[in-house]
């Protein structure tokens, strides 16, 4: 399960991907924005720096910025940094393994089934890098406001055509 630390690190980090090039973010203002604790912030930002996944500089002009790329920052290595490995349970891990005392591993159904959910855990994540976890963060935004203009207009019981969908005549 993601933690409240790999969480909010996400959140940071896709605050700081819409950032323009180069540009610092305050912490308080990530925080602000993200609804972060601010000191729990500053710990987590500590790690993605360690990490290399940002950039940090003191003073009045300072703030953090990303050390690399959006699109070359993978979502499964920030959540390994964060949180430790994606498996659920330490048996079907592929970084941190721990064998189980309790249990023959080459039969037991829990450990196979928690290996698939790890596989398929690590799958997504290491597909996907920020800058896509961002453009789908502004993707939802941009729904969002439609769907609130529409209905502050009054229109939300009008038909909304969606080119998805096949048309159907009506008879």
């Amino acid at each position: 399960m993601l933690t409240k630390k790999g969480k909010y690190g996400l959140k940071a980090l896709v605050h700081l991907a819409r950032m323009p090039a180069g540009q610092l973010a305050f912490v308080g203002d990530i925080a602000t924005g993200n609804n972060i604790p601010k000191k729990f912030l500053d710990a987590i930002l500590g790690e993605l720096r360690n990490a290399g996944f940002v950039q940090s500089r003191k003073g009045k002009e300072g703030g953090y910025r990303l050390a690399r790329p959006a699109d070359e920052i993978r979502v499964g290595h920030v959540v390994r940094v964060l949180d430790g490995p994606l498996a659920p349970i330490p048996c079907a891990s592929r970084t941190q393994y721990q064998r189980c005392e309790d249990c023959n591993e080459a039969t037991c159904q829990v450990r196979h089934l928690m290996l698939e959910v790890r596989q398929a855990i690590a799958e997504v994540l290491d597909q996907r890098s920020l800058a896509e976890m961002r453009d789908i963060a502004d993707d939802l935004t941009i729904a969002k406001d439609a769907d609130d203009l529409t209905i502050a207009s009054g229109m939300s019981d009008l038909p909304v055509a969606r080119d998805d969908l096949p048309v159907v005549a009506q008879a």
